[in-house]
């Protein structure tokens, strides 16, 4: 029978292995993908067209068309991206290929929202690939 003090010990050890064993999120890429996000939502608050569609991924690009024609999408399908006023960056989730940021936001009717950014790298660049909303609860 082990000792409490060997349980202990092993305990310890499998949680220093399996925190090695998990890759860092690293916080330059936080950074990165949390910078273009706001850089985006301040080019919306600004009105600024070009500005907001440098932030897009090529997919996206491609899918809109131009500037004018995402800027008019975002501005009629994603009022509380478009017109934020708080927002909160939560949990950064990788994958293979892409990440996914998390962020919690209050729109222009003070309406609470969860958006959900799919981020991909282009020319080394990270862009945003896509949002998914969905209104929270009353909190934030």
């Amino acid at each position: 029978m082990k000792s409490y003090k060997q349980t202990i010990l092993n305990f310890s050890t499998a949680i220093v292995l399996a925190l090695m064993a998990v890759p860092a999120t690293g916080d330059e890429t936080d950074e990165a993908i949390q910078n273009i996000i706001l850089s985006q939502i301040e080019a919306f608050a600004n009105d600024d067209k070009d500005g907001a569609w440098a932030f897009a991924s090529d997919g996206i690009k491609l899918q809109s068309g131009s500037a004018d024609i995402f800027y008019d999408m975002v501005k009629l399908s994603y009022g509380p991206v478009y017109q934020a006023s708080s927002l909160e960056f939560r949990e950064r989730i990788p994958h293979p290929g892409f990440q996914v940021q998390v962020v919690r936001l209050i729109g222009p009717d003070g309406k609470r929202w969860r958006a959900v950014y799919r981020m991909v790298m282009n020319e080394d660049q990270w862009r945003i690939g896509g949002v998914v909303l969905k209104q929270a609860p009353g909190t934030i």
